[in-house]
Parts: C-alpha cells; structure tokens; sequence
C-alpha cells in the first residue's frame, strides 16, 4: 500500500498529476490581420472573435469574442490604437475598448449584407464600411450617427481607404467592376473613378505628402497616380498577382538596392517573396531571397503592411502564417503559425528541450521555440508528414510522409533547422519512425506497404568535425536492411533502449518482435481484438506496451512472449503510450481526447487528464521525465507539467497547519476563549468540535447572551458554515436545541435579504423545516403530558381537613 501513496519499491516518486501548464493553440482562422502602431501587439480574426496576440512572446493577450457568435468578416484598429471595430455576419457593428475587453457600443450596420471591408480616418473619428451589398457609409463614431450613404459601387466593396490627409475629406474605395472610386465627403458624391486595373483592385498605398497613390492588382500590374490631376503616372508590370502594396519611406536603404531618393513600393503576393520596385524606372531593384527549405503551394502572402515605430514589415501567407520582417533587411525577424491543423505528431527537441517540433496535417514541419513561440516553417516533403523521432542528444529527428520519404533534419547552435539528409524506397506512405536509442546510428521505417526498412545514417550527418553548409542538397540515404513484417499498414515501429530489438504494431492485430540489423523474427505478440496502434518499449525492464482501436493498454514479456498485464478504462481507441516514472507508470492517450496515468504494479488508473476535444495523435515526455506535450486532431498542442511534488509538499504543508490549528483549538477550549475557538473550528470544518463549543457557551448562567455575541462577531462565510452545521445537528433530537439556539440568533439579527444572500441557503431551509416542525410537536406533547400530571396531582392531594373523628384520641 505504500506504493499507492506515491513512492514504488525501487524508491521512485510514483506521478499523481499533470496540469496544462501552456497552450499552442489556433489564434488566426484567416481574414485580416493588423498590427498596433508600436508593432507589440497583432490583432487576427479567429471565427467570432479577435485574437489579441503578444508580438513579443507569442501569448495570447486577450479575445474579443461576439456576443452573437456570429462570424467576423472584417474589422478595423484606430490610428491611435484606442478603437476597435469589429462587423459580422448578423450585419451588426460592435465598437470595442479592446485594452479592457469590453463593448462600448452595438449598432446595425443599415448595409443589406455583410460587411466586407473597413477604414478608419488619419483622425480616428470617422470609419468607412464597405458591404456585399455595394454600398459605401461613413459613420461617426464620436456623435455616433451615420454621415453618408455613398451608393454606385457593382457588387462587393472590399476596399476602402480615406485619404491620408483629413482635411481633403475624400474616401477611395473599390468594388467588382475593378475601377478606384474618389468620393468627396464634402458633396457626399463621387469625383472621380480611376480606371487602370483589368482586375480586383487589392490595395492602396499613399506616400507621406499624399500626392501620390499606388494601387496593386491581381492583374499583374502596379499603378502609380497623381492624385492633384487624379491620372496614372506610371503602370509598372510585376509579374505576379499582388495583394498588398507597401510604400517604402524616403531614405537610401543599400540592402534593399534603394540608393535614390525617388518613391519606392513594396509588392507582395502569390510567389512568397518581398520585392522592392523603384516607381519611377519600373525596376525590381531587390527580391528577398527566401529561407532555405522554405516555399511552395501556402507560402502565398494574402497580405502585407508596414509598421514604421517598429521598424518591422509584416506578411502573412496563405497557410496563416505570420511572419515579422526588419523593414531595412526584409531579413526574417520572427514567425507565429497562426493555425496547425490537425496535430499528427509532436516531439521535444535540443539539448534542453527548448524546442518543440510539430507534425501537421501538412507537408511542413513547424518547429516552435518555447520561451517566444517563433515558429520555423520547415519545407521538404511533397505530402503530408506522418510521424517524428528524435535522437537521444535532441539535435537531430527524422520524419517520414506520404509521400514515401524519409529526412533527417539537424538543429544547429543558434535553434535553425535544416534538412541535411533524405531516404526513399518505399512503395507507399511511410506512417511511423524510429531512432536508434544509444547513439545516432540508424532509423527504422514502417510504411503501408507492409515492410520495415533500417537506414544507417552517413557519417557525414552525424560527426560534429564536419559541418555543412544549410544550402547545400540534403545527402541521400540508402535502406541497408528491408523485411517485410505485416499484412496490414504498419502504424508504429519502436527500437529497444540497447538498440538490438525492434517491435512493430500493425492493423493485422499483432506486434512482433525482430532482431537488429537483420531483421530477424523473435516472437508475436497476439491478443488484441483490433489494430495496434502503438509499441514502447520499457526503458528498465524487457517489456513491451502495446496499445490498440480495442481500447486497451498490454504490457508483454519480452522473455516468452505472453502477456502480462491489460489495462481497460478508455472507452475509444488508444492511439499512444509512453513510459513514466522510470518504468513504472504509463501515460496514453485516445481517440477521444483523454489522457490516462496508470500504475504497473496495481493496474491502477491513477488520474484521467481532460484537455483536448479530438484524437491525441502526439504524446512525448521530456528527459527529465517532468514535462510531457500533447497534441491532437483539435489543432492544439498542449505542454503538460508534474505536479506530483508540488501538490504532495502542498498536502504535507496543508496537514501541517491542520494539526497547529487543532492543537490551538484544544488550548482555546482548555482556556474558555469560545470565540476564537468557534472561528478556528470553523475553519478547520470540524461540526462536532463547533457543536462542542456551542454547548459549552450555553451552560454558562448567560449562555445565550453570549452565544449572540460571539455568533453575530463571525464574518459571512463562517455563518454559513453554521448555518450548515446546525441543519445536520437539527436532525437528531440531542442537538436540536443548540442548532435552534443558532438558528435564532440569525433569524432575530441578520436581514432577511442578507440571509438569502447565503450559500446554500433555500437547501438549508427545506432542509430545517420538517425537523424543526418535529421537535415542536414534540416539545408540545411534552408539555401536554406535563399539564395531566399537574391535574392528577392537583387531584389526588389531600385536602386540609381535620382528621377522620375515629383517628381522634379518645
């Protein structure tokens, strides 16, 4: 039994309980993003709400949710970043002081549809809506009233921008038919329509003085206006769809190939990449060059801004991710991956574990550093990545897709990653991975072609003496050894801590155990009803763990192959286990969200953990075997903490203080100081001790009085406590009268709107009546039984005659 109090025969700690001690978890669904004017804070759309997100550590500030729970199609921050709007579907508009989380104002938006953009003015008292419906208002949000109705727009508004000069009072807007509009607010009409773009006009840019705009298009082409004769300049052809214009301030930047003085613009859009263009000649005078590894289908950038206090360019890609450029460089400052997908594997990774690397339904990987959530966004396979491994110094991994390769990647001293090796061979998607445990040596592959491959790794990756370049082709690996092990898809492969065993969980039911490097069969583990979907070897003893689609955990002897232990108690699948406590305790994860500790020896399922909504794909422990991550189809990952010690030193210094109190509440008592002795048995929740107290208070000759005094000095929670303890006390007839006693204190001295202000409070009454009701019947036929007496008594008494004359003395 001392086991399950927390230490195991080998004198290890037994774990109790993990919390969640940090989230990664989608904050950015699509839509617009926009930072603040210092660049510390990023506002993204997420479904109904926006997400306020910490540009510095990547935590989640605040979310500002819809009371309709409606989606948001656009929304807008104020130039001094005091005001937010925010319109949704239900074609309302909701003004926010977003710092406190709080609506300052609901109002319809009149429009007849949704909402599709918004503008402030430079002055932050003036906001643009434009709808679906093709109508253009201006609302003031300081009167609160709506100014203009500016109607002519074909079909969907989805631009609109004020001039950067308030006092020209003009409004520039976009719609279906591809031509800019110029409104005068002064008229209310429009002055102009600028017609250059054969398609969707995307953005606008003004330069500082306001007598030049740049438009983009997804026509290809970038359109520079003078907007004192309102006419094209310049029509600059750039090769590529663009959604985002940004107009670069005046100075030489050399970096970027600005050595003049004269107007230049940034372009972003679907080739992934920054370029920088000189207005006047029409020339590309710089191309960012992209991250090694990185491009492809997803890196398209839907959209692009300056944040000039910052010093920072901001892109985001079509795949929702954020990226932070320094504005004189366009070197990549730092990225946050605002949406993971499903979650199908997650590993710890460097030395000390202060990475995390992400498999998701995608073909990147995604390799978050802790302490600021950066995000590196790895590219190399062509399909989605299936499962990770990570060798024992944690700078080295391996993942394999479906698209039928493997790659090794290597983290170097400053946290970058790069591919530095690639495998294939196999005839279908490759669904799980392992490492070699002792030393970097080989991995083993397990594919849905049914066979097993070990791939030694090449020196060349492994040595620290040689170094390569990040640019350089990764080096191609060779499979020494190929077996086929299985009938049905292979879902995980496992080698043993020696590095001379390898088990295979497969959908035919059975896991098997092979010999290294040859690949020859040891024994077969049979016994599940369903599909095994996960093999671990113990790190202490020769066991093996399997988990299957039965819904149960086995534990095997590796020695002859039978089985040793079943652990029943998840109701769904289990998709991953992984040993804890040295061996001693398992952890595994289901299809249906739950995490599960279990105790070896006892077979004992110490605690359930609730934190995710769909299958747990990715479930990892650290080495210091106290931290573990999870991740799961909900698209969040989650990094679970031990708090096994903690809550034990909290208990012990809980128990403690209990015994401190309960020895104090003796000496309170042994010196009649009732009132400190009610409040401290109070606290101690200790109903007969209070009850104890009670009656001592009331033998005293003016023990009412005094029971009063002290009831009425009690703070609130401690009357309700009372008030609990006298309903129990009221049930038996011994304490009735002490419970009554309370009772009547509060009834004659509290308000009855105080009283039912009281935890509790209507279950207590219902509780006292049929009780009290008894004790008073009682009471009263007591009094009636005493009332006969006194008759009979009466009655019976002699009366006060002289005696009988026979009694007489002769």
């Amino acid at each position: 039994m001392a086991e399950t109090a927390g230490t195991g025969a080998r004198g290890l700690r037994f774990k109790s309980n993990y919390v969640v001690q940090r989230r990664i978890e989608p904050f950015y669904k699509g839509g617009k993003v926009q930072a603040s004017g210092d660049g510390q804070l990023l506002f993204c759309v997420c479904g109904s709400g926006v997400n306020v997100v910490d540009a510095t550590s990547g935590s989640l500030v605040r979310t500002l949710q819809q009371e309709d729970q409606e989606n948001i199609t656009t929304f807008d921050l104020s130039p001094n970043n005091e005001i937010l709007v925010t319109g949704s579907r239900a074609l309302l508009l909701t003004q926010w002081a977003w710092r406190e989380g709080n609506v300052t104002r609901v109002w319809k938006a009149i429009h007849t549809a949704p909402v599709a953009s918004m503008a402030f003015d430079p002055t932050s008292t003036l906001l643009a809506t434009g709808g679906c419906d093709g109508a253009v208002r201006v609302w003031d949000l300081e009167r609160r009233y709506g100014t203009h109705n500016l109607r002519g727009s074909p079909g969907v508004v989805h631009l609109v921008a004020f001039h950067p000069d308030p006092k020209q009072l003009l409004l520039f807007s976009s719609a279906m038919d591809c031509t800019i509009r110029v409104w005068g607010l002064q008229a209310g009409t429009c002055l102009t329509m600028l017609s250059s773009h054969y398609s969707t006009v995307t953005s606008l840019a003004f330069s500082s003085d306001g007598h030049t705009m740049v438009s983009s298009g997804r026509d290809k082409i970038c359109t520079v206006w003078d907007l004192k004769t309102r006419k094209s300049v310049k029509t600059v052809p750039v090769f590529e769809s663009v959604e985002s214009v940004v107009l670069l301030p005046k100075g030489e930047a050399p970096a970027l190939g600005v050595n003049t003085s004269g107007l230049h613009f940034l372009t972003a859009g679907e080739r992934g990449v920054l370029r920088i263009w000189e207005a006047e000649s029409g020339n590309c005078v710089h191309t960012q060059k992209p991250v090694v590894g990185e491009g492809g289908p997803g890196r398209e950038v839907t959209h692009c801004s300056l944040i000039p206090d910052a010093g920072l360019v901001m892109a985001v890609t079509a795949e929702h991710n954020i990226l932070l450029y320094e504005a004189h460089t366009l070197h990549l400052h730092k990225q946050f991956a605002g949406y993971n997908e499903d979650v199908l594997d997650v590993r710890f990774l460097g030395p000390e574990d202060s990475h995390i690397v992400v498999a998701t339904n995608s073909p990147r990987l995604k390799v978050f550093e802790l302490e600021t959530s950066d995000c590196q966004i790895l590219c190399g396979h062509t399909d989605i990545i299936m499962a990770l491994d990570v060798f024992r110094k944690g700078r080295l991994f391996a993942s394999c897709a479906k698209d039928q390769t493997v790659r090794i990647w290597k983290m170097n001293v400053s946290g970058k990653v790069h591919c530095v090796a690639h495998g294939s061979g196999h005839t279908h998607g490759i669904g799980t991975i392992s490492c070699s445990r002792l030393k970097e040596a080989f991995l083993v592959t397990g594919s849905q072609d049914c066979t097993v491959k070990l791939w030694p790794l090449p020196e060349a990756v492994t040595s620290k003496k040689m170094t390569r370049d990040p640019s350089c082709d990764p080096i191609p690996l060779q499979a020494q050894a190929t077996q086929r092990a299985h009938d049905k898809d292979i879902n995980s492969v496992a080698v043993s801590p020696n590095d001379k065993l390898l088990a295979s969980g497969s959908q035919d039911r059975t896991a098997k155990l092979w010999s290294l490097p040859d690949f020859s069969l040891l024994g077969v583990f049979s016994g599940h009803r369903r599909g095994v979907w996960c093999v671990q070897f113990s790190p202490m003893d020769q066991v093996l763990a399997t988990t299957s689609a039965d819904g149960s955990l086995k534990l095997w002897s590796l020695q002859d192959f039978s089985c040793l232990k079943t652990f029943e108690g998840h109701d769904a699948s289990v998709l991953r286990v992984t040993f804890v406590s040295r061996g001693t305790q398992l952890l595994s994860s289901g299809s249906d969200g739950l995490l599960k500790l279990w105790t070896i020896k006892t077979n004992e399922c110490v605690r359930t953990l609730d934190g995710h909504e769909d299958k747990v794909w990715g479930l990892h422990c650290n080495r210091q075997d106290e931290e573990v991550v999870t991740g799961a189809s909900d698209a969040r990952i989650l990094l679970w903490k031990d708090v096994t010690e903690t809550e034990q030193a909290e208990e012990q210094a809980r128990q403690e203080e209990q015994i401190l109190k309960q020895q104090e509440l003796s000496n309170l008592l042994q010196e009649k100081q009732y009132l400190r002795a009610l409040g401290l048995a109070i606290s101690l929740d200790r109903p007969h001790t209070v009850l104890t107290v009670v009656k001592a208070i009331l033998k005293d000759t003016e023990g009412p009085k005094k029971l009063e005094e002290k009831v009425l000095r009690l703070r609130k929670d401690q009357k309700e406590a009372l008030l609990r303890y006298s309903v129990t006390w009221n049930t038996n007839s011994r304490h009735c009268h002490e419970a009554q006693a309370v009772l009547g204190v509060l009834l004659r001295h509290e308000n009855p709107e105080e009283l039912l202000t009281y935890e509790g409070v209507q279950a207590a009454l219902e509780a006292l009546l049929p009780y009290t009701e008894r004790h008073f019947q009682r009471i009263s036929r007591t009094l009636q039984a005493s009332m006969f007496l006194d008759f009979l008594w009466q009655t019976m008494k002699l009366p006060e005659t002289s005696a009988s004359p026979a009694l007489q003395p002769l």
